[in-house]
């Protein structure tokens, strides 16, 4: 069954761990709820799932039970705030991180039964490099990488990019850097960044903003909170709005391209590459 509208599939990534990129998947999908968006959120993570966390939510089923035929997409599915809808992934699960060709297929093929009505697919990617984050990402239309002041952080983001690009011919990023300190930080993040790529890489990056350093992530996390629900008017959320508005304003993909089928088709595609 085909969508009526073509699904915006945003894969939200960044190389390192700990760049806040969970963070910004989870709230980035609640600022587009507020715009009226249909927005699933899929953890990625597929062994140490956080994204249930952040939210406070709480699931009885994951996408380990997908995998062993217990149930489908649709069963996994829970309720977040703002509207939202959650596919929350198992945590300390080691064999969720070690899936092979057919089991990767599997899980990807799951995703056919997602044929409810949605505007946008927010994936929240593991950190590193593997074949699951790779899948995930090439199958995405859209891909933002996240950055933040730290040396291996630049160094993780261009290994990513590189790999999507000479591996998998991935040729457009949006960049967003988090945890700014001022407002010049981000920008000069980002020039980093597009120095190296347009040195080595024949890739296009955007700069989409900056989310600036904000004590109230902190307490919203220990309060299992999405920032935009505990400080709505924080600077950060502001920060994330901004960004979700210009996601908003992305172009659709157009033709088969745009519909959900086809990120299933991509998925397994890119999986059947690396057998």
């Amino acid at each position: 069954m085909s969508l009526s509208r073509p699904v915006q599939v945003v894969a939200v990534t960044g190389g390192k761990g700990g760049v806040g990129k969970s963070n910004l998947s989870v709230n980035i999908s609640i600022a587009l709820a507020e715009m009226q968006r249909r927005v699933v959120l899929l953890d990625a993570d597929l062994g140490l799932a956080n994204c249930d966390v952040l939210l406070g939510i709480k699931s009885t089923r994951n996408l380990a039970d997908v995998l062993s035929g217990a149930c489908d997409l649709r069963d996994v599915l829970v309720d977040g705030p703002g509207g939202i809808k959650v596919v929350p992934a198992s945590s300390g699960v080691q064999q969720m991180t070690q899936l092979n060709a057919q089991q990767h297929a599997a899980l990807i093929n799951a995703f056919s039964s997602l044929d409810q009505q949605l505007d946008v697919l927010v994936i929240d990617t593991a950190a590193g490099i593997s074949d699951t984050v790779v899948s995930f990402v090439t199958a995405s239309h859209e891909v933002v990488v996240v950055v933040c002041d730290e040396p291996s952080s630049i160094t993780d983001a261009y290994a990513l990019i590189k790999l999507l690009s000479t591996e998998y011919h991935q040729t457009r990023f949006r960049v967003v850097a988090n945890m700014t300190r001022t407002l010049t930080e981000g920008q000069n993040l980002f020039n980093k960044l597009q120095m190296v790529c347009d040195r080595f890489l024949d890739v296009t990056l955007q700069y989409i903003g900056q989310i600036p350093f904000d004590e109230n992530v902190r307490k919203a996390v220990q309060k299992q909170t999405p920032l935009l629900t505990y400080a709505p008017r924080s600077r950060a959320a502001q920060a994330i709005r901004s960004i979700a508005q210009k996601v908003v304003e992305w172009p659709l993909p157009s033709g088969p391209r745009g519909h959900l089928e086809f990120f299933v088709e991509r998925l397994l595609h890119s999986t059947q590459m690396r057998v």
